[in-house]
């Protein structure tokens, strides 16, 4: 344990702290912020319950929610262990786009209990942004509080990964000289985040796409299939049954989302020239970029800081948010994913093997992508 990461948290008691956005100095202050001056908001927002959005904290404010059961490297540590992720993600909405956010931690119950839960306070909130629940709950959990809630849903693990993995690879396609659409891809790793990437390639227009879990190529007869990997079968071309070590050759690309060294440079050499590895797990990606450049790749990603070309889902949620909260959108669909991908891809304009991907601290990431969102509601 890193004890000057225990004893800066433990310092703050946590990362974040509230502000006042009004002073109270005095009586006429209190009067104004406090009461008697908010009877008359209440009075007005009970007529026109749409105008809290316009007049409190619940036109600005996100709720940063996870049940823990699916943290990053970690997997199932509870929802008060998950707190510190979403209290992290909530300092990222601050940092880099001055939006307001707070972590919320849920207790693991049955679905629709998790799903009402939220629904009971989303007064509160202009968007709900979920976190690291256990894919094929956090499907249906998405599904059921899109139809029921007037206010943005987004699930990070999905939305954010697939819309930085699809904006890398057109980049990377650019830079192999080949076409987006007609990319061979293995996609290794069929959860939350695997689930959603294949649906965006799939609405970007691949289709030659093989997905792969642990138990090796995905098919209409394997043990555990659930109804949304089963739908993404019918989008694809159909493979036979095998495992990775089979499912890899001939391929153009691989985008793993899985858990780490499970690719190796033999496997790699087995793939088309000039292959494209997005080795994404993390603390330990599936490849070592090293061993991914001994096996003939050129073109390679991964989920650290410590290489070029970071998938790092900060590229799109600060400043997916900040639009949809500028724009005073309700939604957050594919056809947005698609066109906040193109955005970030665009931000590189003349990509490169070690340069395909912007970095995170790039200052015109969050504006560019938050101008897209609000250009694409108007």
């Amino acid at each position: 344990m890193n004890n000057e990461i225990l004893e800066l948290h433990h310092e703050h008691i946590g990362v974040l702290s509230i502000q006042s956005e009004l002073p109270v100095k005095n009586g006429i202050d209190l009067a104004k912020a406090y009461t008697p001056g908010v009877a008359e908001l209440s009075k007005l927002i009970e007529k026109h319950n749409e105008l809290a959005r316009e007049y409190t904290i619940s036109g600005k404010l996100v709720a940063v929610i996870s049940d823990g059961s699916a943290v990053l490297g970690l997997g199932n540590v509870g929802p008060q262990a998950g707190l510190p992720i979403v209290e992290g993600k909530s300092l990222l909405y601050k940092t880099f786009a001055n939006v307001d956010a707070i972590p919320m931690a849920i207790d693991q119950v049955e679905i629709d209990a998790f799903v009402e839960t939220i629904k009971n306070m989303s007064h509160s909130f202009a968007g709900i942004h979920l976190e690291d629940i256990q894919a094929p709950r956090c499907f249906e959990i998405e599904d059921k509080l899109k139809e029921l809630l007037d206010i943005p849903v987004y699930h990070d693990d999905q939305e954010g990964t697939a819309i930085v993995v699809l904006a890398g690879l057109i980049n990377a396609a650019k830079v192999s000289h080949r076409k987006l659409s007609d990319l061979k891809i293995v996609l290794n790793g069929v959860g939350a985040s695997g689930v959603a990437t294949a649906k965006l390639l799939a609405a970007a227009g691949v289709t030659h796409v093989t997905l792969v879990d642990k138990e090796g190529i995905l098919t209409k007869s394997s043990a555990q299939l659930n109804p949304y990997q089963e739908h993404l079968l019918s989008l694809f071309n159909k493979r036979e049954s095998g495992d990775l070590s089979e499912a890899i050759v001939d391929q153009d690309v691989f985008i793993g989302l899985s858990t780490g060294n499970l690719l190796t440079k033999e496997m790699i050499r087995t793939m088309n020239d000039n292959p494209i590895i997005f080795a994404l797990a993390n603390p330990v990606p599936e490849v070592t970029p090293e061993e991914a450049k001994e096996g003939g790749a050129k073109l390679i990603a991964t989920g650290s800081s410590d290489y070029p070309n970071q998938v790092n889902n900060v590229l799109a949620f600060p400043g997916l948010f900040a639009g949809l909260l500028e724009a005073k959108a309700k939604f957050v669909d594919e056809k947005l994913q698609l066109h906040v991908a193109k955005t970030l891809a665009d931000l590189v304009e003349n990509p490169t093997e070690d340069y395909f991907i912007p970095n995170v601290f790039e200052t015109r990431v969050v504006p560019a992508v938050k101008q897209s969102v609000v250009n694409f509601f108007n």
